[in-house]
């Protein structure tokens, strides 16, 4: 079963100084935090900042040649997690028929906010990250949800471009 999020915020792990995708449930307070690199978080942050940069980028060419050749973008999936990566898939639809394309989440969720497409994760990918560890060993993924839940609007823009 597949899971409506959005994004939440966008921050650094204050351990790595890695960037933080973190995804909320629309209808709960579930939170899936997805650690991306720079240049995926820089493209979503462009976004969220509606900020338009002189020249398309990846994100934005993927999404012209996309609708260009006339498919629409119906949503993405964060489909699965194993040993500690998460895979996703963007859906689209052509002359009817559903296309599925294999991507990072992290790409497919700068494309979803560039087509207005909804996020989605499967409910197993949910389950698999609430019993995985924060990835450092010192804290359960019990305590970084939990430390995820309660941060501020403040906590999640501290994520700077």
């Amino acid at each position: 079963m597949e899971i409506e999020m959005r994004i939440r915020g966008l921050m650094l792990d204050p351990s790595t100084n890695m960037p933080i995708i973190v995804l909320k449930d629309v209808n709960s307070d579930s939170v899936l935090p997805i650690w991306v690199g720079v240049f995926e978080a820089n493209a979503i942050a462009l976004e969220i900042e509606k900020s338009t940069p002189p020249r398309p980028m990846t994100h934005d060419l993927l999404k012209n040649t996309i609708t260009g050749l006339g498919a629409v973008i119906d949503r993405v999936v964060v489909t699965e997690l194993r040993n500690d990566t998460f895979y996703a898939c963007i859906w689209a639809t052509l002359d009817g028929q559903p296309i599925r394309i294999d991507s990072r989440p992290s790409d497919a969720i700068a494309l979803a906010m560039r087509a207005d497409a909804p996020i989605f994760v499967e409910e197993s990918v949910l389950a698999s990250s609430r019993v995985a560890t924060g990835g450092t060993g010192r804290i359960t993924g019990d305590d970084l949800r939990r430390w995820l839940e309660g941060l501020s609007d403040d906590d999640l823009g501290r994520y700077r471009m």
